[in-house]
């Protein structure tokens, strides 16, 4: 009772559910201040859990650092168990602050990192198109055309060069952790054994094919993208730069890497680089390894995910994120009889498609 007047416990936990879906931005941003502050690194770097004092201390140009407002961010933080706050038992010293599981993923000078993700999610024009996502259903017109008038990719590399550069240094960062998990998943089945040359179609940086190279040094790499993204492009051992337009030809090898290409476009345009794609490989024992989302249900680890990643897709783009069943679909339509799913420990899964 509250004022003589019961409590609709109900309405109000579905009052404190709305709220925390309205605030849940909120978290994403105090992960970015904690990035900014290189809050994980300084504890990291201490060896162990530290004072607020001291962590302060080692916050780089703050000549004013207000350690109340740090003490409020960090409370939050450890709710959501992004830190560890050790209270003294006598309840006189000071709180210690550490690190979780969590944490270990916004750590700047540590392998794996979600740091660059961090940055670019939280980035004002990055997330200026989902402003527009009630209007895209409206009349159908991407959000990213309402947004800049082109797509992110174009915006990002005429307009907005740090922006650019976010998204490539996203890309890349996903070779610590989904290229690595296929990487481990082909020394598993050998499934790279036999490959000569190994094209990577869309590669951006190169650095995808560089780590399948480094693990299997006897396949000849080729990084394939389109010429103002090569132009940047570094140089691997055992990789080669070639420029071009996937939608004109692809050049040929033994197998093609697609990693992540494929989503951006919708179903008809994926069918039509499929097609473009077998006739870059041999008709015998040539295959596309696709690395890509596939959408899981039955409150997979991954569902939500992947529910979210099918929704950027739907933002961005105007592609779509996909089930096994979709994908067999598509990748029978280009004229592949047969294909095969690798699940593998990420957010991407591996489908080979076999033009035999």
């Amino acid at each position: 009772m509250e004022g003589g007047k019961e409590v609709d416990v109900s309405a109000l936990k579905g009052q404190a559910e709305i709220w925390k879906h309205i605030t849940s931005g909120m978290i994403s941003s105090l992960l970015k201040c904690a990035v900014d502050l290189r809050i994980a690194d300084i504890i990291h770097n201490h060896g162990g859990p530290m004072t607020l004092s001291e962590i302060a201390s080692k916050i780089s140009d703050a000549p004013s650092l207000s350690i109340s407002s740090l003490e409020r961010v960090m409370r939050l933080l450890v709710y959501k168990n992004i830190f560890a706050a050790h209270h003294p038992s006598d309840g006189a010293g000071e709180t210690l602050y550490g690190l979780t599981d969590l944490s270990k993923w916004i750590l700047w000078d540590s392998k794996p990192s979600l740091v660059k993700q961090v940055q670019l999610i939280n980035d004002p024009d990055f997330m200026r198109p989902w402003q527009y996502l009630s209007q895209r259903i409206r009349d159908g017109d991407t959000c990213c055309n309402k947004a800049f008038g082109c797509t992110l990719y174009e915006y990002a590399a005429t307009q907005k060069p740090e922006l650019d550069q976010l998204l490539t240094d996203c890309y890349s960062n996903t070779a610590d952790t989904d290229t690595v998990a296929v990487i481990d998943a082909y020394k598993e089945n050998g499934g790279l054994n036999e490959i000569t040359t190994l094209v990577d179609v869309g590669g951006r940086t190169g650095k995808d094919l560089h780590e399948i190279i480094k693990a299997h040094p006897h396949i000849k790499g080729i990084n394939f993208d389109l010429p103002r993204v090569i132009a940047t492009a570094p140089t691997y051992e055992g990789v080669t730069n070639v420029a071009g337009d996937m939608f004109d030809s692809i050049p040929s090898g033994d197998a093609l890497l697609l990693k992540t290409t494929l989503r951006d476009w919708p179903d008809d345009i994926v069918v039509k680089i499929l097609k473009i794609c077998r006739k870059a490989i041999p008709e015998k024992n040539g295959k596309v390894i696709i690395m890509d989302v596939v959408v899981e249900g039955n409150n997979h680890l991954l569902e939500e995910s992947h529910l979210k990643s099918d929704l950027s897709m739907l933002v961005y783009t105007g592609g779509r994120d996909k089930t096994a069943m979709e994908w067999k679909k598509l990748i029978n339509e280009a004229g592949f009889p047969r294909y095969k799913v690798i699940k593998i420990p990420a957010m991407l899964s591996i489908i080979e498609a076999y033009p035999y």
